[in-house]
C-alpha cells in the first residue's frame, strides 16, 4: 500500500470518530501552544528588564547608604552619605575612570497646575549630572544647568507621565507648576522610558530639580538618599567601583574593607542577577508546559487502543485477505501521526496568535526555537505513543479477530 493510500485510510479511520479525535487533537494542541507561549512569557519578561536595566546606564553605579542585604560588613554604625562624598568622588585625582557624579534626594509631593492636581511618586533634587549618568533624554526643551544649581533657582524638567497628567496634549515648556507650596518652571520633558517590570513605581512619573532647591523647600540639607556615579565607559565600572571604595572609606574613616557603611551596585551586576532569575522562571515555565504535552501523548495511546479494540474484526478481515503486518502497522501509526501533527499545527496557530496579546502584564516574546522543538516533539510524541497500540493491532492473529464481537 503507497504512502498516499495509509494516510487515506487513517483519515478515514479517524473522521469515524469525529469527537473523539478532536478531543484528542485538542489535548495535543494544549500543549503545544502552553509550551510556545510560556516560553514566550519568559523570554518577553527576560527582555523587559533587560531593557529596562540598560534603560538607566550600562556605565552607571549607585552609592546607597549601609552594608547591603547579605553583606558581611563589621561596621557598628553607619554613615549617611553627603555632599563631602560626592565631591571627594568628582576628584579626578583620586577617581581617574569616574566620568560624572550626581548627588541626590528623594522625596514625593504634589503637584498642580490650573486646577489639576497630580502625586508625583519621585521628586528628585540633584545635578545636570544625573541626566547622563541615568541615560535620561529630553524630548522637549533642555536640562538645568550649573549655573541653575549654584543659584538654587526654581526650575525642574519632568517625567513624560507626569507632564501629561498635568498639562495633557499641551506643551509645559516654560509653564509654571506648584509642587509641595514651592514655584517650579518646567523647562524640559523627559523622553518616555516606559514602565519598568523590575520596580513598581513608574520611571516616568518623575520630576528633577536643582538639588539645593529640592533641599530647601522639601528635604532639608541632611544627608543624600544615594550617589549616582557614571564611569568614563561601560568596560571601566569596576576600576570605579574600587575607587568609590577606596574614596568613601576615606571620607567615612574606614581603616578595613569589611567594616564598610555604604554599598556600591552596578547595572551590570544587577542585569547578571536578573537574566539567570528570568532564566530559572523560563525553564519552570517550559517545564510544566511540557507536561501537557505529556499529557496530550497519553491521549494518544488511549484513543488508539480503544480504536483497535473497536475495529479488531475489521483488521482480522484485511489480514485474512492478505494485508501484511506492516501495512496494518503503518496505518495505525499513521493515524495517532496524524492526531499530533494536525494537533500540533493549530497549537503553533494559537500560540503564534496569543503571542499578540500582554499576558500577565508582559508582551511574550516568541523563541523561533520554541516553534520548531514543541512541533517536532509533538509529532515525535505521536509516533512514540502510538506505536504501541499499531504493534498491538499489527499483532493480531486473522481466526482471532474474525472470532471478535
Amino acid at each position: 500500500m503507497n504512502p498516499l493510500e495509509t494516510l487515506r485510510f487513517a483519515v478515514h479511520g479517524l473522521s469515524a470518530n469525529k469527537v473523539r479525535s478532536g478531543l484528542t487533537m485538542l489535548g495535543i494542541l494544549i500543549g503545544v501552544a502552553a509550551v510556545i507561549l510560556l516560553l514566550a512569557v519568559g523570554n518577553g519578561s527576560s527582555q523587559a528588564v533587560t531593557n529596562s536595566i540598560d534603560a538607566l546606564g550600562t556605565n552607571s553605579l549607585t552609592i546607597s547608604s549601609g552594608a547591603g542585604f547579605g553583606a558581611q560588613s563589621t561596621a557598628t554604625s553607619t554613615k549617611p552619605l553627603t555632599l563631602t562624598d560626592a565631591k571627594a568622588l568628582a576628584n579626578t585625582t583620586q577617581a581617574p575612570d569616574i566620568k560624572g557624579v550626581a548627588p541626590e534626594v528623594q522625596t514625593s509631593q504634589t503637584a498642580l497646575y490650573d486646577g489639576t492636581s497630580h502625586t508625583v511618586s519621585s521628586v528628585i533634587g540633584t545635578y545636570p549630572a544625573y541626566f547622563e549618568a541615568s541615560n535620561s533624554k529630553v524630548a522637549e526643551g533642555d536640562y538645568f544647568s550649573d549655573d541653575d544649581v549654584l543659584a538654587s533657582r526654581k526650575v525642574a524638567v519632568i517625567g513624560s507621565t507626569t507632564a501629561s497628567d498635568l498639562f495633557g496634549t499641551a506643551s509645559p515648556i516654560g509653564k509654571q507648576i506648584i509642587l509641595g507650596g514651592t514655584p517650579l518652571t518646567v523647562v524640559g520633558e523627559l523622553a518616555t522610558k516606559g514602565t519598568s517590570t523590575s520596580s513598581f513605581n513608574d520611571p516616568d512619573d518623575v520630576i528633577i530639580a536643582p538639588l539645593p532647591t529640592v533641599q530647601n523647600a522639601y528635604t532639608g540639607f541632611g544627608s543624600l538618599s544615594q550617589i549616582l556615579v557614571e564611569a568614563t565607559s561601560a568596560n571601566s565600572t569596576t576600576p570605579a567601583q574600587n575607587e568609590i571604595t577606596t574614596v568613601l572609606m576615606g571620607t567615612h574613616g574606614i581603616k578595613s574593607a569589611s567594616a564598610v557603611d555604604f554599598r556600591v551596585s552596578s547595572q551590570a551586576s544587577l542585569l547578571s542577577t536578573r537574566s539567570s532569575t528570568t532564566q530559572t522562571f523560563t525553564v519552570l515555565l517550559g517545564a510544566v508546559a511540557a507536561i501537557s504535552l505529556l499529557v496530550g501523548g497519553i491521549g494518544i495511546t488511549n484513543i488508539m487502543l480503544v480504536t483497535v479494540a473497536e475495529r479488531t474484526r475489521e483488521i482480522g478481515i484485511r489480514k485474512a485477505i492478505g494485508a501484511p503486518k506492516g501495512v496494518i502497522l503503518g496505518q495505525f501509526l499513521a493515524e495517532s501521526t496524524l492526531l499530533s501533527l494536525v494537533g500540533a499545527g493549530l497549537g503553533v496557530v494559537i500560540a503564534l496568535i496569543g503571542a499578540h496579546f500582554t499576558i500577565v502584564g508582559i508582551k511574550p516574546v516568541v523563541i523561533p526555537a520554541s516553534v520548531y522543538g514543541a512541533f517536532g516533539i509533538a509529532v515525535a510524541i505521536g509516533l512514540f505513543f502510538g506505536s504501541y497500540p499499531a504493534s498491538r493491532a499489527a499483532s493480531l492473529r486473522p481466526i482471532e479477530a474474525l472470532r471478535h464481537e
